[in-house]
Protein backbone atom coordinates (compact mmCIF):
# COMPACT_ATOMS: atom_id res chain seq x y z
CA UNK A 1 0.00 0.00 0.00
CA UNK A 2 1.17 3.42 -0.84
CA UNK A 3 -0.53 6.45 1.04
CA UNK A 4 -1.82 8.46 -1.96
CA UNK A 5 -3.20 12.54 -2.36
CA UNK A 6 -4.28 14.48 0.91
CA UNK A 7 -3.29 11.64 3.26
CA UNK A 8 0.25 11.84 2.06
CA UNK A 9 0.83 15.60 2.26
CA UNK A 10 -1.16 15.89 5.62
CA UNK A 11 0.92 13.22 7.32
CA UNK A 12 4.01 14.98 5.58
CA UNK A 13 2.89 18.42 7.37
CA UNK A 14 2.74 20.11 3.47
CA UNK A 15 -1.32 20.34 3.60
CA UNK A 16 -3.54 20.94 7.04
CA UNK A 17 -6.56 19.28 5.30
CA UNK A 18 -7.38 16.22 7.18
CA UNK A 19 -8.90 13.60 4.64
CA UNK A 20 -12.34 11.96 5.21
CA UNK A 21 -11.72 8.84 3.91
CA UNK A 22 -7.66 7.58 3.63
CA UNK A 23 -6.94 7.10 0.35
CA UNK A 24 -4.57 4.47 -0.26
CA UNK A 25 -3.00 3.19 -3.52
CA UNK A 26 -2.54 -0.96 -4.40
CA UNK A 27 -1.35 -2.95 -6.82
CA UNK A 28 -4.62 -4.99 -5.99
CA UNK A 29 -8.16 -4.17 -7.02
CA UNK A 30 -9.91 -1.31 -6.15
CA UNK A 31 -12.74 -1.64 -3.56
CA UNK A 32 -13.54 0.56 -0.16
CA UNK A 33 -13.16 -0.86 3.18
CA UNK A 34 -15.11 -0.15 7.06
CA UNK A 35 -12.71 -0.03 9.43
CA UNK A 36 -15.16 1.17 12.14
CA UNK A 37 -16.75 4.40 11.30
CA UNK A 38 -13.37 5.11 9.51
CA UNK A 39 -13.44 4.82 5.68
CA UNK A 40 -10.09 3.48 3.70
CA UNK A 41 -10.41 3.81 0.00
CA UNK A 42 -8.17 1.19 -1.98
CA UNK A 43 -7.45 2.16 -5.52
CA UNK A 44 -5.66 0.27 -8.48
CA UNK A 45 -2.70 2.11 -9.71
CA UNK A 46 0.24 1.73 -12.19
CA UNK A 47 3.52 -0.50 -11.16
CA UNK A 48 5.46 2.38 -11.71
CA UNK A 49 3.33 4.51 -8.99
CA UNK A 50 3.91 1.12 -6.79
CA UNK A 51 7.74 0.90 -7.16
CA UNK A 52 8.02 3.10 -3.87
CA UNK A 53 5.18 2.02 -2.06
CA UNK A 54 6.12 1.24 1.42
CA UNK A 55 9.15 4.09 1.27
CA UNK A 56 9.19 7.61 2.54
CA UNK A 57 10.20 8.66 -1.18
CA UNK A 58 6.69 7.02 -2.28
CA UNK A 59 4.89 9.67 0.06
CA UNK A 60 6.74 12.41 -0.75
CA UNK A 61 6.02 11.71 -4.50
CA UNK A 62 1.90 11.25 -3.75
CA UNK A 63 1.89 14.39 -1.48
CA UNK A 64 3.68 16.53 -4.18
CA UNK A 65 2.00 14.75 -6.82
CA UNK A 66 -1.69 16.16 -4.80
CA UNK A 67 -0.51 19.36 -4.27
CA UNK A 68 0.61 20.15 -7.96
CA UNK A 69 3.30 22.00 -9.60
CA UNK A 70 2.09 25.25 -9.37
CA UNK A 71 1.24 24.96 -5.39
CA UNK A 72 4.85 24.06 -4.43
CA UNK A 73 6.58 26.70 -3.23
CA UNK A 74 10.02 27.57 -1.67
CA UNK A 75 7.84 26.65 1.86
CA UNK A 76 6.65 23.41 0.57
CA UNK A 77 10.32 22.69 0.09
CA UNK A 78 11.50 23.67 3.57
CA UNK A 79 8.87 21.70 5.11
CA UNK A 80 10.43 18.41 3.60
CA UNK A 81 14.26 19.48 4.49
CA UNK A 82 13.25 20.05 8.20
CA UNK A 83 11.00 16.93 8.17
CA UNK A 84 12.77 14.61 6.46
CA UNK A 85 15.90 12.64 7.78
CA UNK A 86 19.53 12.67 5.76
CA UNK A 87 17.96 8.64 4.61
CA UNK A 88 14.65 9.56 3.26
CA UNK A 89 16.38 11.96 0.98
CA UNK A 90 18.59 9.73 0.19
CA UNK A 91 15.92 7.42 -0.55
CA UNK A 92 14.38 9.86 -2.61
CA UNK A 93 17.27 10.64 -4.53
CA UNK A 94 17.64 6.61 -5.20
CA UNK A 95 13.84 6.59 -6.26
CA UNK A 96 14.06 9.69 -8.48
CA UNK A 97 13.48 7.77 -11.67
CA UNK A 98 10.29 7.07 -10.37
CA UNK A 99 8.97 10.73 -9.96
CA UNK A 100 7.79 13.30 -12.61
CA UNK A 101 10.35 15.32 -14.20
CA UNK A 102 8.90 18.29 -12.21
CA UNK A 103 9.46 16.36 -8.86
CA UNK A 104 12.55 14.78 -9.77
CA UNK A 105 13.69 18.70 -10.18
CA UNK A 106 12.63 19.35 -6.94
CA UNK A 107 14.21 16.71 -5.27
CA UNK A 108 17.40 17.22 -7.20
CA UNK A 109 17.31 20.64 -5.17
CA UNK A 110 16.79 19.20 -1.72
CA UNK A 111 19.83 17.13 -2.09
CA UNK A 112 21.92 19.08 -4.87
CA UNK A 113 25.17 16.70 -4.46
CA UNK A 114 23.01 13.51 -5.45
CA UNK A 115 23.53 11.22 -8.41
CA UNK A 116 20.64 10.77 -10.29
Amino acid sequence: LQAAGAHAANGLGLSDRVPVRAVFLTDGRSRRVQLGKQQIVLKHTTPRQMATAGRMSGTVIQALRWLGQRHVDHRTIATLRRRLSKADKQQLVDDIRYAPAWIADIIRTMAPSSRS
